[in-house]
C-alpha cells in the first residue's frame, strides 16, 4: 500500500458495522432521489483527516460556493483518520450522517446497502459522463443498482526498487522485473547471493494482489468469493517459496505498510510499492537511499494496474438534497479536482483532466516522472479490493496466507478456509 495513501487517509478502515435491521432495505431509505430544485439551505460537508493540511483550500472552496449560491451555508466537520468508520457507523445508527461525506468503496457498500446513500444514477446521472469511466463505477455495489458516491481523487504508483541492493546481488540495476515470474526469479536470486539477508519484498499478499495477478476475485453475481482458484493457490505457492527463501521478509506475517516503509527506508528490502509522495521523505530521510532509487511500472498480469479512489457521498435522508448534490459536485468537477492535485501528489478522476500537461509533461525530475507516469496508468487503472472486502475479511485472508507460509496448512486448503470465512462475513453483511 502507497505512503500516501496512509499519510493522506485514504487507507481503507475497519467496515462499518451498521445494525443488521438496517441491512437490506437498499434504494435510498424511502426518500426521494429528485434532486433538482433550488441549491438553497445549510448542509454540512464531512472530510477525513484532511484539516491539518488543507485548511485554506477548502475553506477557499466553500466561499466560492457560497458566492455562487448565496442562499446555502457549508459547515465543514473534519473526522481523524483514526477510528473514521466507527464515527460513520454511529452517525449512520443515530440518524447524524452529514449531508456530504467522504468516504472510500467500502465504506460507502454498507451505507448503501442500509438505504442510506443517494443514488446519483438516479439523482444526478447527467454528470457521469465528467469522470473517468473506472472511477464512477468504484461506487456500485454488487447486487444493487446504481452508483453511490461522485468520484473524487485516485492514487497509485511504482514499485521501487534499491540499485545498490541489485547490484550487490550481481544484478543489472537497469534492468528490475517486469513480471511476476521476473519478480519471483529475482527475489530468490537477491536472498541467495546474500544469504538470505536481503529479501526484496516485505508484504503478504492482498487481495488486491490477487486481483492484479489476474485471480478472479468475486463471482458474476457478487455473491460469494472466488480466489482460491488455481491461479490463487499458484500464488500464495511462488509466495511461500520466496518465504522459506528469506526473500519475503520473515516480518511480513505481521508487517504494516508504515514498518515496510522502514524496512525499506534502511536498505534491508530491496522494493516497495509507493507514490510520487514517497520521493520527497526518501529525499529526506534517506539521502542514501535517494540516490539509488529505481522506479519500476506497477507489475500486473492484467495490464492494469491498481488505483485507491476516495469519493463523495450524498446522505439520501438529507432534506437539502439539491444543495448536497450540488456542492458534492462542485468539489469534484474538473476545475476543482486539479487545483486539489497540484497541492498534493493526488490525481483527479474527472475524464480529460490526466491529459494536462501537469500530468504528461516531463521536466527532468524523479518526482515528474512518477506523476507522469501514474497518470498514464491511471486511465486504464482498477480498484481491485472488492467493494464488499470488509476489514474483518482482510484479517481472514491474511491469518490464512500466514499459515500457508508457515507451512501449517497448504496454500490451497489456506484460500478455500479464507473464502469460506468471507463467505460468511458476506452473508451476516444484510
Amino acid at each position: 500500500m502507497p505512503t500516501s495513501r496512509r499519510t493522506f487517509a485514504v487507507a481503507a478502515v475497519a467496515a462499518l458495522v451498521l445494525p443488521l435491521s438496517a441491512c437490506g432495505s437498499g434504494g435510498d431509505g424511502g426518500g426521494s432521489t429528485d434532486a433538482s430544485g433550488k441549491v438553497e439551505g445549510d448542509i454540512t460537508f464531512q472530510t477525513w483527516n484532511l484539516r491539518a493540511n488543507f485548511k485554506d483550500y477548502f475553506e477557499g472552496l466553500i466561499a466560492d460556493f457560497e458566492k455562487k449560491y448565496p442562499d446555502t451555508h457549508v459547515k465543514w466537520v473534519d473526522q481523524p483518520g483514526e477510528g473514521y468508520a466507527d464515527k460513520i457507523s454511529a452517525d449512520a445508527a443515530g440518524g447524524t450522517l452529514p449531508d456530504v461525506v467522504n468516504v472510500s468503496p467500502d465504506l460507502v457498500a454498507p451505507l448503501a446497502k442500509a438505504g442510506l446513500a443517494l443514488d446519483l444514477d438516479k439523482a444526478a446521472g447527467q454528470y457521469e459522463k465528467e469522470y473517468l469511466e473506472g472511477a464512477w463505477v468504484s461506487h456500485r455495489i454488487p447486487g444493487m443498482d446504481g452508483t453511490y458516491a461522485f468520484p473524487w481523487y485516485l492514487n497509485t504508483g511504482p514499485l521501487f526498487y534499491n540499485k545498490s541492493l541489485f547490484e550487490k546481488a550481481g544484478l543489472d540495476p537497469e534492468q528490475p522485473p517486469k513480471t511476476y515470474d521476473e519478480l519471483f526469479d529475482t527475489a530468490l536470486e537477491i536472498a541467495d547471493k546474500t544469504d538470505g539477508e536481503v529479501a526484496t519484498l516485505a508484504n503478504v499478499p492482498t487481495v488486491e494482489d490477487f486481483g492484479r495477478y489476474g485471480v478472479p476475485l468475486m463471482n458474476k453475481e457478487g455473491t460469494a468469493f472466488a480466489f482460491n482458484d488455481a491461479k490463487g493457490v499458484q500464488l500464495l505457492t511462488r509466495y511461500k517459496e520466496l518465504y522459506d527463501a528469506k526473500a519475503l521478509d520473515p516480518q511480513a506475517l505481521t508487517a504494516t505498510p508504515e514498518s515496510t516503509g522502514k524496512k525499506f527506508l534502511t536498505g534491508a528490502v530491496a522494493m516497495n510499492p509507493g507514490s510520487a509522495l514517497d520521493l520527497a521523505n526518501f529525499k529526506k530521510q534517506a539521502p542514501n537511499l535517494y540516490k539509488n532509487i529505481g522506479i519500476t511500472d506497477q507489475i500486473t498480469s492484467t495490464g492494469h494496474v491498481n488505483m485507491y479512489v476516495m469519493g463523495l457521498m450524498v446522505n439520501a435522508q438529507s432534506q437539502r438534497k439539491p444543495a448536497a448534490v450540488a456542492f458534492a459536485h462542485y468539489v469534484t468537477d474538473a476545475a476543482h479536482q486539479m487545483s486539489f492535485a497540484k497541492q498534493v501528489a493526488i490525481f483527479p478522476s474527472t475524464a480529460g483532466s490526466l491529459d494536462d500537461p501537469y500530468f504528461t509533461k516531463e521536466d527532468g525530475t524523479d518526482e515528474t516522472r512518477v506523476r507522469v507516469a501514474a497518470a498514464k496508468s491511471l486511465k486504464t487503472a482498477v480498484n481491485y479490493t472488492p467493494v464488499l472486502f470488509s476489514e474483518q475479511m482482510k484479517t481472514e485472508l491474511r491469518n490464512e496466507v500466514a499459515k500457508a507460509l508457515q507451512g501449517k496448512q497448504s496454500p490451497k486448503e489456506a484460500l478455500d478456509n479464507a473464502v469460506k470465512a468471507c463467505d460468511r462475513l458476506l452473508q451476516q453483511q444484510g
